[in-house]
């Protein structure tokens, strides 16, 4: 039978071994709260978050730095509304290949990456492999980066447009 420290030291060794399985970051209620504070405001200094999770400063700002350096704070950005810079279209658009290599794939997304119109790309399952969120002054703007860009592309098969009436819901906050 095990004792007490053979417990706290087996569920420990779980917990460690789902970490790295799973690829997540341990992180405790301070650390939670941080992050709640930062994605509501990323520009909060260290001193107002330090007040508001009752750590001095020096804690707070390693806490902040280790959150950053593992990647847990992927960047600090700032929500632009589109429509106030003409980029008031936004488009769902779902896309098939029609080779599934390696190489294909990687001359997709390599593509992708270089088209500034796409703000958000995700390899997804089912009837396509990618959706795209694209975003665009107007239609107008929308059809020639259609034809002229992505439906350029090698090895595309279909394509298919879903054009964003509004917004419901749009956040940010994942804790």
């Amino acid at each position: 039978m095990k004792n007490k420290t053979q417990i706290v030291e087996s569920a420990n060794d779980n917990i460690m071994l789902n970490e790295i399985v799973n690829n997540t970051v341990p992180l405790d209620g301070k650390d939670l709260a941080i992050l709640r504070l930062l994605q509501q405001n990323a520009r909060m200094s260290v001193k107002e978050i330090s007040e508001s999770v009752q750590l001095s400063t020096t804690p707070v700002h390693e806490r902040i730095k280790r959150l950053e350096a593992s990647g847990v704070i992927k960047q600090y950005a700032t929500l632009i509304d589109g429509a106030k810079i003409n980029k008031g279209l936004m488009v769902i658009c779902y896309v098939s290949l029609n080779q599934h290599s390696k190489k294909s794939g990687t001359q997709f997304i390599k593509l992708i990456n270089e088209l500034p119109e796409v703000v958000e790309c995700y390899s997804i399952s089912g009837e396509f492999d990618f959706m795209l969120k694209i975003v665009a002054a107007d239609m107008n703007s929308y059809y020639n980066f259609h034809v002229n860009k992505l439906s350029q592309a090698e090895n595309i098969g279909q394509v298919q447009s879903v054009f964003i009436m509004g917004v419901v819901k749009q956040t940010h906050v994942l804790i």
